[in-house]
């Protein structure tokens, strides 16, 4: 059954449920109060009664001329004077035992027979004593609780239907962006990874949806990306080293009494050796990199303090860099700039991004800059190297890919492809701006709630 039927049959269910509860709670205390009045009147005719039948007074005969001028006789109206204590007491019909009981107790009692009404009171005078019973019937009182009870039962119906249908059109309208996210996911494959669900402004349920799914997207299209480039790319080159290797092989071998050659050899295929290494470590950390990184921990980090490791672990590689760390905008509140993060990939995305500032700036000043703000955590390297011309910068994320000035440079252009493959496990992006010439500013941009 669809969300969309179950939800609209439990409306249902829930409105009928308590429009009943409510139609007894009506029908019961106006069915209480609707005799309560007409029990009253009987019960003062019954005093009458007595005060007129049972007690010599000199005011009788004006009682009794009060009686059947100013108070009307109610429908079938009839009075009963039964002496007290006798085994068979005579009315119109036989009244419960408990009826006489709670007479006998001094109380004045009540009963009802469908449509016809009892009460009765024990009275003594100074010979005896007596019970005073009047009865009569109620059409008005009856009438009305029977057009109540047509009144609820319609109501009820009218009501389980109308709740059905404005119950059939709220589920549909609840469910309409769920609707929404299903039939986008439907549009989404393999060849088309790149598109996103619309996240609409919020903190809802389906908002929360939406951007799971792109969150998922997001490690999706990297693990592929990073399948497809490792695939495309590991074959070329690798290809490039071995093939040098081969040729070093083969004229150290045909080059058997010469020395020199065969030691140049040798340190050909050394070199080869070291950048096939280097490359096959680089291929593998790309690849694993497109993965959910669950096989590391992921722990709470303070980034100002991952930022000075970071400048520690570049300083070892390059000692001659300068790096700076700018706080001067950092907030008071240290959970600010904590984040949740595999501490050892997004130390490793960082790192590449440094290094590579202060390798292309011929070790000129470097200057990271960490602010947080609007839920987000910012990091600016931002270098006075040899910039990336414009034609370049759509692809230096591109695995292997090295921008056209940076020959004299030792790299392999797998750095930032593998940083941005960790930035996005984090739901971060990376952002970059640079002139040929004048340097580069990286900005990688982090969320601080996961």
């Amino acid at each position: 059954m669809e969300i969309a039927k179950k939800i609209t049959l439990l409306f249902a269910i829930l409105s009928a449920v308590i429009i009943s509860l409510l139609s007894g709670f009506v029908w019961y205390f106006s069915n209480d109060f609707a005799f309560e009045d007409f029990y009253k009147r009987l019960e003062a005719r019954v005093n009458i009664a007595a005060q007129i039948k049972l007690y010599e007074d000199d005011n009788n005969d004006v009682y009794a001329k009060m009686r059947n001028q100013y108070l009307e006789r109610l429908p079938a109206e009839r009075e009963f004077i039964i002496e007290a204590g006798k085994p068979e007491i005579k009315v119109d019909r036989v009244l419960p035992r408990s009826f006489y009981d709670r007479i006998n107790a001094g109380f004045t009692a009540r009963y009802r027979a469908d449509n016809h009404f009892y009460a009765g009171k024990y009275f003594k005078n100074p010979q005896k004593g007596y019970i005073v019973i009047v009865s009569a019937n109620d059409p008005v009182g009856f009438r009305e609780l029977k057009d109540l009870q047509k009144i609820l039962i319609i109501g009820f119906f009218l009501s389980v239907i109308l709740s059905f249908l404005v119950g059939w059109k709220f589920s549909n309208y609840m469910l309409m962006p769920l609707r929404n996210v299903i039939k986008s996911v439907k549009k989404i494959k393999a060849e088309n990874l790149h598109m996103r669900l619309d996240v609409k402004d919020g903190s809802d349920e389906m908002s929360q949806l939406a951007q799971t799914f792109n969150n998922m997207l997001n490690r999706l299209e990297t693990a592929f990306e990073t399948q497809n480039n490792f695939i495309s790319n590991a074959s070329h080159e690798l290809r490039t080293p071995l093939t040098i290797i081969s040729g070093e092989v083969e004229l150290a071998m045909k080059a058997k009494d010469d020395s020199e050659k065969q030691h140049n050899a040798l340190l050909k295929i050394k070199d080869e050796s070291e950048r096939l290494n280097t490359i096959l470590t680089s291929l593998l950390g790309l690849a694993q990199s497109g993965f959910n990184g669950k096989n590391q921990p992921w722990e709470m980090v303070r980034m100002d303090e991952l930022l000075w490791e970071i400048k520690d672990a570049v300083n070892q590689v390059h000692p001659n860099s300068k790096i700076e760390i700018d706080f001067s905008t950092l907030p008071d509140d240290e959970d600010l700039i904590t984040l949740r993060v595999n501490k050892n990939l997004i130390k490793l995305a960082i790192t590449n991004v440094v290094s590579n500032a202060c390798k292309y700036s011929d070790y000129k000043p470097v200057t990271i800059t960490l602010e947080s703000k609007t839920n987000l955590l910012s990091i600016a390297i931002t270098d006075q190297g040899i910039g990336i011309p414009e034609s370049d910068i759509q692809h230096i994320f591109e695995p292997f890919y090295r921008a056209s000035n940076t020959n004299k440079f030792k790299g392999y252009g797998v750095g930032l492809p593998l940083s941005l493959n960790i930035i996005r496990l984090h739901r971060g992006s990376i952002a970059i701006k640079s002139k040929e010439g004048i340097g580069t500013e990286i900005k990688i941009i982090l969320p601080i709630k996961g």
